[in-house]
C-alpha cells in the first residue's frame, strides 16, 4: 500500500479517535497517549484489509 493512501487512512483514524476515546472512557477504560499508537495501528490494519477486500471485489 502506498504512503499517500496510508496518510489518508491515518487522517480518517485520527478523526474518529475522540469518539473511540469517549466510548472507552464511558466503559471505564482510560486511554493514555501510550495506548493511542497501538489503537491507531489496529484501525489502520482494519482499513487496509477493507481496502484490499474492496479491490478484490472490483476485479
Amino acid at each position: 500500500m502506498n504512503n499517500e493512501l496510508n496518510m489518508k487512512f491515518m487522517q480518517i483514524a485520527m478523526s474518529h479517535l475522540p469518539e473511540a476515546k469517549a466510548f472507552l472512557e464511558q466503559k471505564g477504560i482510560e486511554l493514555g497517549m501510550e495506548d493511542i499508537q497501538p489503537m491507531l495501528k489496529l484501525l489502520m490494519n482494519v482499513m487496509n484489509d477493507a481496502y484490499e477486500l474492496g479491490k478484490e471485489e472490483n476485479k
